[in-house]
């Protein structure tokens, strides 16, 4: 059983198994705490901490979580969440009718959307590469490889996939790609605090990944990162103030980047707080969480597996603190929420995602893990999944 006290430092409803925190995430009181105390401050003198100590605060977050990712922090710009990183990036590169993005059915929808708009307006073509659920890192690294030509600019790819749960061998896939000069956009939405980063190593031209997921910080915190040889190639999807001195100054992306208008920026302030919080729940700190994390998606992944008789899952060395388990079909009518999410949670009261994929009639279910749950949450959806199918 989860140590309750533990648990308690979450605000989630004690009457709801959740095992959904893959979706937006879950934020700590302590964070929460310290994001309301930040909103105070903006509100006792808004100019003062818009104009004269923003700035600095952003400098001050952007070192913590460039020690945390393994980068430079002048590499890091700041966006409210991943999608809004990888609209930047495509939206910034100029794509031509002869064009070609290389991009996986695992791919979250909103970015696929994307970069279904920006194909559209550049004539840009893109080729979809299919990955089945069970393959391993060498077939998807092989499947990728194989789809790209001497057309390919651009190859669009997820670190952890948002459907599937499954782990890309990114660092094998960059690497190869790099040694192809073709630039490489990696969707790391739900790789912050789930696997270990360090950027600088990896080598992607870009990386965007989201803060509030994994990391726990609260909602509208995320980043974006630029190899420093690609910095003058990206900017934010909304220009605003930064424009003229990044074209004229050293640091064009945070110029670019830190100030797109007005908005509440106590979440990105938060992240901070949010790595030493997570990081002091557990006693092997960060690398224990994850571990901890693995290790019970692990186990509620097989509870589940086990009382629906299925072998169709995330493989387990491509699974990390989310694990997708095969469902059998539903509804052929392309809904965009399935009935069986509902039900499961109005009747049986578990919040869990069911996802169509690779296409409706096919789902399944993609179960979370973080300290605040424990075995009694997969228990309880195994049991309701098999009441209700």
């Amino acid at each position: 059983m989860v140590d309750q006290p533990l648990r308690s430092n979450w605000l989630l409803d004690p009457d709801v198994h959740f095992v959904n925190h893959g979706s937006f995430g879950a934020c700590p009181r302590p964070v929460l705490d310290h994001q309301q105390r930040l909103r105070d401050q903006l509100e006792r003198e808004p100019v003062a901490f818009m104009e004269r100590e923003l700035p600095v605060h952003l400098e001050d977050v952007r070192a913590v979580l460039g020690g945390f990712l393994g980068a430079d922090p002048k590499d890091l710009a700041f966006v409210n969440n991943a999608t809004s990183g990888v609209n930047a990036v495509l939206r910034s590169l100029p794509f031509g009718p002869q064009s070609e993005i290389v991009v996986t059915n695992h791919a979250y929808g909103a970015c696929r959307q994307a970069l279904e708009f920006v194909a559209a307006r550049s004539e840009a073509q893109i080729k979809l590469v299919s990955i089945p659920l069970t393959a391993t890192s060498d077939q998807m690294l092989e499947a990728v490889v194989a789809a790209v030509t001497d057309r390919t600019e651009l190859v669009l790819i997820d670190h952890v996939a948002s459907p599937t749960a499954v782990i890309f061998p990114v660092e094998e896939l960059v690497a190869e790609l790099n040694r192809r000069d073709i630039d490489t956009l990696v969707d790391g939405a739900h790789a912050p605090g789930m696997v270990r980063l360090r950027l600088e190593e990896l080598g992607a031209a870009y990386y965007t990944g989201n803060c509030h997921k994994w990391m726990c910080a609260p909602k509208g915190a995320a980043f974006l990162y630029v190899r420093p040889d690609r910095h003058s190639s990206v900017y934010p999807t909304v220009i605003s103030h930064g424009y003229q001195r990044a074209n004229s100054g050293e640091s064009g992306l945070h110029e670019l980047f830190d100030w797109v208008g007005t908005d509440d920026p106590t979440a990105l302030l938060s992240v901070g707080v949010a790595i030493e919080t997570i990081a002091s729940y557990h006693p092997g700190g960060w690398p224990g969480v994850m571990k901890a994390n693995r290790e019970l998606a692990a186990a509620g992944a097989a509870l589940v597996a086990e009382a629906l008789g299925t072998t169709e899952r995330t493989p387990p060395a491509a699974s990390g603190s989310m694990v997708a388990v095969g469902l059998p079909p539903g509804s052929r009518d392309g809904a965009r929420w399935d009935p069986l999410q509902d039900r499961l949670l109005f009747e049986h009261g578990v919040e869990v995602p069911i996802v169509a994929w690779p296409r409706a009639p096919h789902r399944l279910v993609r179960i979370s893990a973080h300290l605040y749950n424990d075995l009694d949450d997969y228990r309880a959806l195994a049991a309701a999944l098999q009441s209700l199918l």
